[in-house]
């Protein structure tokens, strides 16, 4: 798949434009269908582009997230993705779609996909060292569901996750990639070459932009 790629001078101000990107996004779909549909990622680096998000001009009203993927603890827990995307928002209210972590993991991944859109307007990802994207984890059998949208993983980290599956991904209109800072170097590196044998390299969409900084870049 081809990315499109647009580096910027630090992390700080590659989260700006993405949360610029995003809100841009927003406004396109919602002047053409009446609604936004955006789903996010979790993981430290996306808490910044979510900040900066909630102090912009978007249509919170027309527009409704979802998780790419969340871990399985307590709802409380501050290691939720759902706990830190809620921080990191603030007082914005918006329409969040929390995946059920907290009973079996398989049906609530069953339960999941039904509450999911046929299209996504926009998916969020992030980048980890080990090539992993959402929750498709190297060698976790998750990385072959294809008759799934939304699936349970085995324990990475500490703990189970539930995901969206690739088939999920594809039916994303757009792509987002927020990748920053010298540990993704080597991933990135790969992801741009089309390395399919990283889990990020596997995922396809009509379009794909990375945003970045030098950091993360290889010399």
């Amino acid at each position: 798949m081809r990315h499109e790629l647009r580096e910027f001078e630090d992390a700080a101000v590659a989260a700006h434009k993405a949360a610029a990107f995003i809100a841009e996004r927003a406004e396109q779909s919602i002047l053409s269908k009446g609604t936004f549909t955006f789903a996010v990622s979790g993981g430290h680096t996306p808490w910044p582009m979510f900040e900066a998000l909630a102090t912009m001009n978007m249509p919170w009203a027309f527009t409704v997230i979802y998780q790419v993927d969340e871990r399985a603890a307590h709802v409380r827990s501050g290691e939720r993705n759902l706990t830190n995307l809620r921080r990191s928002l603030g007082t914005v209210e918006a329409n969040i779609v929390p995946m059920p972590v907290e009973q079996d993991l398989e049906e609530g991944a069953r339960a999941y996909a039904e509450l999911l859109p046929e299209r996504f307007d926009l998916v969020h990802l992030g980048l980890g060292p080990d090539g992993h994207t959402a929750s498709l984890i190297p060698d976790d059998p998750v990385l072959e569901v294809s008759d799934r949208l939304v699936s349970a993983t085995g324990e990475y980290q500490g703990r189970r996750r539930m995901t969206l599956t690739y088939p999920a991904l594809a039916r994303s209109d757009q792509l987002l990639w927020l990748i920053t800072g010298p540990e993704q170097r080597e991933a990135l590196a790969r992801l741009l070459k089309g390395d399919t044998s990283i889990p990020a390299g596997r995922v396809v969409s009509e379009r794909s932009l990375i945003i970045t900084d030098p950091t993360a870049l290889s010399a």
